[in-house]
């Protein structure tokens, strides 16, 4: 997480010097004490607030000690000044449970101010709050060990908020699950699963042994349905969960009424049905298979003659295996309203004492989720049992489900020996298989995984970054890559396109973007244009990808976002790089200033590429991607493959547009990396054609137009350096910059601009980003008037189309008039159809 703080005054101020703070700091959080810091030894952070250390870097160690206390495994934290003299700073640190994460860091705030204010706080309440909060805001146990399966096998996992609803892969091959209920499952067939009495039904029809049974609406009912069926008899609700009002053996009138009040509080109608005397077992199906089944145990307390019932609980639930609801493997055991009736059918209370070795059972079900315990018995398991749960799964619809049997004995078939399916369960608890109290614990996580991906998961996500380049780098690659048969998704700064279709138009370079794609159904490739801004903003959006590409980093954006120097660009852009797969692979380029630093961050295999074979050294460890006489080829240890002649690419314009083979050679580059066959990669180079807004041209009625968008300094200077292989009368400029730049490139861009055109329209783009009105109109053409160009060849004229217009007015036989754009569809329309 990143937390943006102001310390105002304390900037100046270490906590030593401010009265009884440390104190107070150290009585509320005695670990501090022994905390290493980044000094790497015990006592390290009491050594820096000893010495004096400052109000932001004492936050980041009390949020990180405030989650360890909750139960969160955190370590890793970073304080930084945005600048030299500023009291804002920017701390980062490490979250396992994102609801505690947030929260911690309010209170800490909180507390902290409390301290410099000169007074202790009792946050008892507010930490039983977080603990709330925090176990709310962790998967439950089921969807945690499916969730953690995946993860160990390398599939990419999103949680949707703070529920256990989670994705699993991408695309058309992405799953969705919650707790054990997945994608696959009707909604009909969970409705069927919580309706008990048509589940009976469904159950009977397919000669499947369920016990027998009525639906009742009131007490009468309830007690005539007992006669009728013979008792004892069970009690339940009509479509409960979790053994909530259930009552089993009843055989007089009195337990029949008040049983039969409890179930109908949870349901409106009420199941009477026949009592099947035998052990409680549960089969977990999974796909067409049962992989694992538990003896259930219902909560309960041994005597040790020493301490009543409410003792014993207290000893049992200090197992650290017992936690609230589902946060660990066993539930501890309440003394609720539910137990204390059980205890009163038997005549005793809480402060009973029972002998030793005497069982005193507390509920009548035996949940988990209630403090039961299980046993593994799925190496008894008669086969036929098996085949029985298989076969009521199946006839409710349900890929996962928990099929209650109640038996004597599991190891005999129940056809034969006696015995009855009481329940089928659409999402059923995965804890008994996973953490048994006895018995052999069952990885069911990867049997459901297993189901949900039955083959290896393969889906190609390639992540373009870049100054100049990813768009087009990013859709001649997608572009490939639908001709090799893939349905590709891809984000550019033009829009997000799901297998060649626009769905939705703009800037589409962040990471809400990516997910977008990522989550599409009909997609089984993704090819994402990742932008500087969205990265700082949110991130990446993805997991790992299994190519990153850099075209370059230049200076672009610089003053933006605590982004100062190529240094801090690089570093940014270097996270494509680094959330690469361990078999990925990076791509860089060999001719950048700044591809010697990020190499030092890559630790997957590496691709250079560039135009010129001499300025790369391919003695390294490396795979080469070089054009070399008109020819790209592909250098892999000691093969050379010839992939495609420079000239036959059509957006390099016959080899003109030297930044157009510096995008292709990235592009063979990562294809070449997802093993697309040389052929495929060749064909997709030469059919690549629509390539909207980068160096577009179009005859004119005697001269011509390209645009481009030209948005900094190294896009004008290839562009500019691109036009001089075109011949023309005039080179003619349409231009204007985004106004987030900084004015010392603004002047640059006007300079290169002066000593380049013979005729100047500026114009300035819609959104200002910041500037006022004409502001940056005003900041190139100064530029470009005091480089000694004639400012009779320069006008601004502030509307985009309105310069344009005014440029192919005044425009001559044989003139270039290069465009750069703000919004690319007006312009196109513009120049194809007229304005009216």
């Amino acid at each position: 997480m990143k937390m943006v703080v102001d310390i105002g005054k304390y900037s100046e101020i270490p906590t030593k010097d401010i009265d009884g703070f440390n104190e107070r700091l150290l009585r509320m959080f005695p670990n501090l004490k022994t905390n290493c810091c980044g000094l790497g030894y015990e006592g390290g952070f009491l050594d820096r607030l000893t010495e004096g250390t400052y109000l932001a870097h004492v936050l980041e160690h009390v949020i990180l000690d405030m989650q360890n206390t909750l139960g969160c495994d955190v370590a890793y934290g970073k304080t930084r000044a945005i600048d030299y003299h500023s009291s804002v700073y920017y701390l980062v640190y490490e979250f396992t449970n994102e609801a505690c994460g947030v929260e911690c860091s309010k209170v800490a705030v909180y507390i902290l101010n409390s301290f410099l204010n000169g007074y202790d706080v009792d946050i008892t309440e507010t930490m039983e709050y977080l603990r709330k909060i925090t176990v709310d805001g962790e998967l439950g146990p089921s969807t945690s060990a499916i969730v953690n399966e995946a993860k160990g096998r390398g599939l990419p996992v999103e949680r949707f908020g703070y529920d256990s609803l989670a994705r699993i892969g991408y695309g058309k091959y992405s799953r969705v699950i919650q707790s054990t209920l997945t994608d696959s499952t009707s909604c009909i067939s969970a409705d069927t699963a919580s309706n008990k009495q048509l589940t009976k039904l469904i159950l009977s029809d397919n000669q499947i042994p369920v016990p027998y049974g009525k639906v009742v609406y009131s007490e009468l009912s309830a007690i005539m349905a007992a006669k009728d069926i013979g008792t004892p008899v069970v009690i339940k609700p009509y479509d409960g969960n979790q053994g909530k009002g259930v009552h089993l053996n009843l055989t007089n009138e009195s337990d029949i009424k008040d049983a039969f009040k409890d179930a109908s509080s949870f349901s409106s109608a009420v199941i009477v049905e026949q009592y099947v005397t035998g052990l409680d077992y549960r089969l977990l199906v999974v796909g067409n298979k049962v992989r694992a089944a538990t003896k259930r145990l219902s909560a309960a307390v041994i005597g040790d003659g020493v301490h009543n019932i409410k003792g014993l609980i207290d000893i049992i639930n200090l197992d650290k295996n017992r936690g609230v609801a589902h946060e660990k493997p066993l539930t501890k055991i309440r003394l609720d309203s539910v137990a204390l009736n059980v205890l009163k059918k038997k005549g005793i209370g809480i402060d009973y004492i029972p002998q030793k070795g005497e069982v005193v059972v507390l509920r009548e079900n035996s949940n988990i989720s209630t403090g039961g315990t299980a046993v593994d018995c799925t190496d008894i398991m008669h086969p036929e049992n098996a085949e029985i749960a298989v076969r009521a799964a199946a006839a409710i619809g349900l890929d996962i489900a928990g099929i209650d049997i109640v038996s004597e004995d599991i190891s005999k078939p129940i056809k034969e020996f006696g015995g009855a399916i009481v329940e089928v369960n659409a999402a059923p608890g995965l804890r008994m298989h996973l953490y048994p109290s006895e018995g052999r614990q069952r990885n069911v996580a990867k049997d459901i995984v297993d189901m949900l991906f039955p083959n290896d998961f393969e889906f190609p996500l390639v992540s373009v970054t870049g100054t100049n380049g990813k768009t087009t780098t990013t859709r001649l690659i997608a572009h490939t890559l639908s001709l090799a048969g893939k349905t590709v998704g891809m984000t550019t700064t033009n829009g997000i396109f799901i297998d060649g279709k626009c769905v939705s138009k703009g800037d589409n370079t962040g990471p809400i973007s990516a997910k977008m794609v990522l989550s599409n159904k009909l997609v089984d490739a993704a090819v994402l244009e990742t932008a500087r801004g969205g990265i700082i903003r949110g991130g990446l959006g993805f997991d790992l990808a299994d190519v990153g590409v850099i075209t370059n980093v230049t200076g672009d954006h610089l003053g933006l976002d605590g982004i100062n120097d190529l240094i801090d660009l690089a570093f940014v852009k270097s996270l494509v790089v680094e959330a690469i797969k361990e078999d990925g692979y990076a791509v860089l380029n060999a001719e950048d200033s700044m591809t010697d630093y990020i190499l030092q961050r890559v630790k997957a295999k590496v691709i250079l590429f560039s135009k010129d074979k001499n300025r790369i050294n391919l003695g390294q460890n490396y795979i080469y991607v070089f054009a070399s006489d008109g020819i790209i080829y592909i250098q892999n240890g000691n093969k050379l493959i010839s992939v495609i002649n420079v000239n036959d690419i059509p957006i390099t314009h016959n080899g003109l547009v030297e930044c157009n083979i510096e995008n292709s050679l990235a592009s063979v580059a990562a294809l070449y990396a997802l093993k697309i066959p040389v052929e495929t990669i060749a064909l997709g180079l030469k059919s690549f054609s629509n390539n909207p807004g980068r160096f577009n041209i179009i005859d004119m009625n005697g001269y011509r137009v390209m645009v481009d968008y030209m948005h900094n300094k190294a896009g004008f200077e290839a562009v500019l350096k691109s036009s001089k292989g075109f011949k023309f009368n005039r080179l003619v400029g349409v231009i204007g910059i985004p106004g987030d730049r900084q004015d010392e490139v603004m002047k640059e861009i006007g300079g290169l601009c002066a000593n380049s055109f013979d005729r100047l329209y500026i114009k300035e783009d819609k959104d200002l980003r910041g500037r006022k009105q004409g502001e940056v109109a005003e900041i190139l053409h100064s530029a470009i008037t005091s480089s000694g160009f004639s400012s009779s060849n320069v006008t601004i004229i502030g509307d985009e189309l309105t310069a344009i217009k005014s440029a192919i007015t005044d425009a001559r036989t044989d003139d270039l008039i290069i465009v750069s754009y703000e919004k690319l569809d007006p312009v196109m329309d513009f120049l194809n159809n007229g304005l009216q």
